[in-house]
Parts: structure tokens; C-alpha cells; sequence
């Protein structure tokens, strides 16, 4: 289920994330099958939420390497 505290707006996450910027996102987001974030993704109309806590789940998936790899 989705909470409302963690859905924010394209400019909110790229405000609130250093390295990510507002366009990269829109890229990703205009790519969402291809890229996997179609699940961090609430759309109402035109407009276009992220849910904070599945985009976080999706960027750790992004990962080069796993963490258990690196520990070796």
C-alpha cells in the first residue's frame, strides 16, 4: 500500500537526492518498462508521483555489484 507522506514529485526527488537531477529522472521515468521503475511510479492524470521508499528499493537494485560481493 502506498503512503501518502512518501509520494513526491519528480522536482521533490531530484531536490532531495545530490547526483540525480530532474531530467535524468524524467528519462527514467519516460523509460519506466525498459528501466524498472514502473513500480516506484503513482500516475493520477497527468501528473506523475514517486514513491520514495520503492524508488529507494529500485536504485539499490541498481547497483554494479551486490553487497555480499564486495564484502569477498
Amino acid at each position: 500500500m502506498v503512503d501518502l507522506k512518501d509520494l513526491l514529485t519528480v522536482r521533490q526527488v531530484a531536490d532531495q537526492s545530490p547526483g540525480i537531477t530532474e531530467n535524468k529522472l524524467r528519462w527514467w521515468i519516460f523509460h519506466a518498462e525498459t528501466s524498472g521503475i514502473a513500480p516506484a511510479l503513482v500516475r493520477i492524470g497527468g501528473r506523475v508521483y514517486i514513491d520514495r521508499a520503492e524508488f529507494n528499493r529500485w536504485l539499490e537494485g541498481q547497483r554494479m555489484a551486490r553487497k555480499a560481493d564486495r564484502a569477498a
